[in-house]
């Protein structure tokens, strides 16, 4: 056992006097007083900088069930692979970004991509956009919908010689809506072979 260095400061603290009970009991009162005047704001569920919820429910994106995409796929049926929903020109309406292309048993069948949108009076979706045309050899690997644009990663073919098994050539294309249609950039260094 060591022993103090200061005997007087040991015994002191060793035994507990009413005052410090006092002390601890104001000092507690004191914190729950005050935490009763300052309370948090209300929470909400909306973020800082979200738009205020608007009156009428969030309409739904726009189904890929029935829709006849302009694709060739001869006796057998064109498949949606992939979707993602999102509203991408800013009308508070999501639209659906389509990924197609032929069931085939073998082989690497091209993507097409689609955008589908439908206006509240109507029935079906309609089919306003191609990003992506399946006659361009293009497999879809990767599509999101970030900040009202369409990203995808698209593996291609250098040329007609490339075995469609071993795409050579890969893109990382964006999609933004301006000016009533859709412009496709490049991102740099995206081209490879």
């Amino acid at each position: 056992m060591q022993h103090s260095a200061v005997p007087e400061l040991a015994q002191a603290h060793a035994h507990t006097r009413p005052i410090h009970w006092l002390a601890t009991a104001t000092a507690l009162a004191g914190v729950v007083a005050l935490s009763s005047v300052a309370q948090p704001d209300a929470a909400t569920a909306a973020q800082p900088g979200d738009r205020a919820p608007s009156a009428a429910p969030a309409a739904a994106p726009p189904s890929t069930e029935g829709v006849a995409f302009p694709i060739d796929c001869g006796p057998v049926d064109a498949i949606v692979v992939r979707e993602a929903t999102g509203d991408l020109d800013g009308d508070d309406r999501p639209e659906t970004v389509a990924v197609v292309h032929c069931d085939a048993a073998m082989s690497t069948p091209p993507d097409g991509v689609y955008v589908l949108t439908q206006s509240t009076d109507a029935t079906t979706p309609r089919l306003v956009a191609t990003l992506v045309d399946p006659k361009d050899r293009t497999t879809v690997q990767e599509l999101a919908l970030r900040d009202g644009a369409v990203q995808a990663t698209l593996l291609g073919y250098s040329s007609s010689d490339v075995p469609t098994c071993c795409p050579d050539i890969t893109e990382h294309p964006t999609w933004q809506w301006k000016d009533g249609s859709f412009l496709r950039q490049e991102s740099a260094g995206a081209r490879s072979v």
